[in-house]
């Protein structure tokens, strides 16, 4: 039997009066987060939240997105962590596709109004029975009128719990990934896969319960949900959290904390390198940083090298994806680092690069990586299409192609699929096409990712107009970004009188990068 709230509760009984999770002015130790926790827990059984049932969050970086995380967790539930960006269509499917019987979704601002989006969402989804208001405030009432709140449900439970015993191959959490072809896919991931990942990273890292680590990173990502919440609460570390990257922030709070361990996407370290306002003691921050990592996007070797000339310390890339519960290589102090590469295969983790035929390929030669170990998903939930496509005897095909070279180094060198991948977040073209050829101006659309310094890759519409149509670029990017996550809408659209197609009708995308 295995639960993943272990990693929460083994810290609250360690560490029980230590700062676990820190937001503006507010400290909340491991023994109020787990309590509060059990709170939330007692809550969902209360309101019949059984075993295995799913439970949807959408929730910025504040503590009250471990509470609910792991709350759900010891209900038995299963975490369905959600996008602060969706739209309320994509929250529908979500929670619809996922089968999620109760939703919390944080109350938002007016300039993103979660709350009521997520509310729509939840009422275009026939499954979804419970609606939870996250209140900034929890004692707050909830600005939709007959809708519950978090604190609603906390409100007199007992901040004890039992929690209920799942097995290590149960479903923990399902992370929504975005394909190359339909809708995004829900990776089921289990209880023993993620405390394995959090136990990697903490190792990787060295985490223990000195450090302070800021976390800036969306914790409904799979890289800063595990490889950080999750790892520091095993090592009983303090974690700041940051909703937004906005380097003036981030560097106040580094140098404020005097924060040891930081993880980021490529740009938010091109974003760090490119701040330079003197009021801050950087070398102070610098002696602090013990420990940096990089991943979601390759991680150009120039910024490598100018962050270690600034800072002093070595940023390590890794590889992973939500489908890897997400580690699967990473450069590792004690085996050693090349810059450039994505490291070496982490503990429990087999690796090969393959041919089109499944035939492993030479060293020096590229192949598509495959990988198996305790950190494969089990599968999509609900896509056993999909799964037969992606998993081959315990082997998940990546559709990365990479090199190896003689110290048994990885280099990610090309992608086998459309993915576009922005800032770090996976966009994929087929919805952004989708969204766009809706509009009754659009006859037909190509959605690729071309070069940009910092953001790594951006999205691109060539747009072909139906005859007599005058929409303008700016019209369409307004059109399609009220469609669609803000990180998905295209910042460049080029309106062109035909798409390059093969003699079977298909879309030459390939053409396309050569404009």
């Amino acid at each position: 039997m295995l639960n993943l709230s272990v990693l929460l509760e083994s810290s609250a009984f360690k560490y029980g009066n230590k700062p676990a999770f820190t937001f503006g002015d507010t400290t909340l130790t491991y023994a109020q987060i787990n309590g509060a926790a059990n709170q939330v827990a007692n809550g969902l059984i209360a309101n019949g939240i059984q075993k295995g049932d799913k439970v949807a969050l959408s929730c910025f970086n504040l503590p009250y997105f471990p509470i609910i995380y792991f709350g759900i967790l010891k209900a038995g539930a299963t975490v369905v962590p959600l996008s602060v960006l969706l739209k309320e269509d994509e929250i529908a499917y979500h929670i619809s596709d996922s089968d999620a019987k109760a939703y919390f979704c944080f109350v938002g601002s007016p300039d993103l109004p979660m709350g009521q989006m997520g509310y729509s969402g939840f009422n275009k989804s026939d499954k979804c029975e419970q609606f939870y208001m996250i209140m900034t405030n929890p004692t707050d009432p909830s600005p939709i009128e007959g809708t519950k709140t978090l604190g609603s449900l906390m409100a007199g439970q007992s901040p004890s719990f039992e929690t209920v015993r799942t097995g290590a191959e149960d479903t923990a959490v399902i992370i929504y990934t975005s394909g190359t072809t339909g809708k995004p896919k829900g990776a089921e991931l289990t209880h023993s896969g993620l405390v394995l990942n959090a136990g990697i990273s903490k190792d990787l890292f060295d985490i223990n319960e000195n450090d302070t680590a800021l976390i800036v990173l969306p914790l409904f990502h799979i890289f800063a949900m595990s490889c950080l919440m999750n790892a520091i609460a095993y090592g009983g570390g303090h974690s700041i959290l940051l909703p937004r990257f906005d380097a003036e922030a981030v560097f106040g709070l580094l140098q404020k904390h005097e924060v040891s361990v930081f993880a980021g996407v490529p740009t938010m370290y091109w974003g760090l390198l490119n701040y330079k306002d003197p009021k801050f003691d950087y070398d102070k921050i610098a002696g602090n940083m013990r420990v940096a990592a990089s991943g979601g996007a390759a991680l150009p070797v120039q910024v490598l090298k100018d962050f270690k000339d600034r800072f002093g310390v070595d940023i390590l890339e890794g590889y992973g994806m939500s489908e890897g519960s997400p580690i699967v290589t990473f450069n590792q102090a004690d085996v050693g680092t090349k810059p450039g590469s994505i490291g070496t295969e982490v503990w429990g983790v087999e690796v090969k690069l393959v041919d089109d035929d499944g035939n492993e390929v030479p060293v020096g030669e590229k192949g598509e990586l495959w990988y198996r170990g305790h950190n494969v998903m089990k599968g999509y939930y609900n896509k056993p299409e999909a799964n037969a496509k992606t998993i081959t005897d315990g082997w998940l095909h990546s559709g990365d192609v990479a090199i190896k070279d003689e110290d048994g180094f990885y280099f990610i060198v090309d992608r086998t699929k459309d993915m576009i991948i922005r800032g770090g977040l996976n966009v994929y073209p087929r919805e952004v096409e989708e969204a766009m050829i809706k509009h009754e101006d659009v006859s037909l659309v190509a959605v690729i990712g071309i070069p940009h310094d910092e953001m790594g890759e951006e999205i691109k519409a060539y747009v072909v107009k139906e005859e007599g149509a005058n929409i303008t670029e700016e019209e369409l990017k307004a059109y399609t970004k009220s469609k669609l996550a803000a990180y998905k809408y295209p910042r460049v659209i080029e309106f062109i009188d035909a798409l390059p197609m093969s003699a079977t009708g298909k879309i030459l995308k390939k053409e396309l990068r050569k404009l």
